[in-house]
């Protein structure tokens, strides 16, 4: 099942009494662009996503967690149980490309560890956006196609079987530059989805 962003942030700022375009102005982007998220017309990137929640006082783990029953005696999740926690509905292509593009799916919930483990699908041109930064460690393997992946202001390129690993602190971002899908397998701690 999809999560639905736009619900979710509707519900998240009117529990705040806030309106559309305060959120907005703090957080740096158009009260057009939180009309379109909320009315699920457009997807926001991972970077504007995070402003918006900044100004909400929630980060990403705290957004997409929901009310997820923990499931700590699991050990084994199928493909179909995994949680999609991106938007599927098409968005118009900006330049700030909107995570719909981007498809990650969850093992477990927020609650169950301190690992976040996720299957990461990045379509041809997609890109989590802006360089953003946040606590913990992040790493991964490129599974299939090829992936920038920039950390710190430098920038690489990564193919089938190679991997990453790096402190969140530092900004970073990644984007898909081939003319395919490319498939990663990450983990980060603390979870932030």
């Amino acid at each position: 099942m999809d999560f639905d962003v736009g619900a979710r942030l509707r519900e998240v700022r009117t529990a705040r009494n806030l309106s559309q375009r305060e959120i907005a102005a703090r957080a740096g982007v158009t009260n057009g662009m939180i009309s379109l998220i909320e009315g699920n017309k457009t997807s926001p990137s991972i970077s504007s996503l995070k402003k918006i929640l900044g100004v909400l006082g929630l980060t990403l783990s705290e957004f997409f967690q929901e009310d997820e029953e923990p499931q700590a005696d699991r050990f084994v999740f199928r493909h179909d149980e995994l949680k999609k926690i991106t938007p599927a509905q098409v968005a118009e292509a900006g330049i700030d490309l909107p995570l719909n593009t981007l498809t990650l799916r969850r093992v477990g919930t927020g609650k169950d560890s301190a690992l976040l483990l996720l299957h990461e699908i990045y379509e041809p041109g997609a890109d989590t956006g802006e360089p953003y930064a946040h606590e913990g460690e992040e790493g991964g393997f490129v599974i299939e196609g090829e992936l920038l992946l920039e950390v710190d202001g430098r920038a690489e390129v990564l193919r089938p079987g190679d991997a990453y690993l790096f402190a969140s602190t530092k900004p970073h971002r990644f984007r898909n530059i081939g003319p395919d899908r490319c498939v990663v397998v990450s983990a980060s701690t603390p979870p932030t989805f």
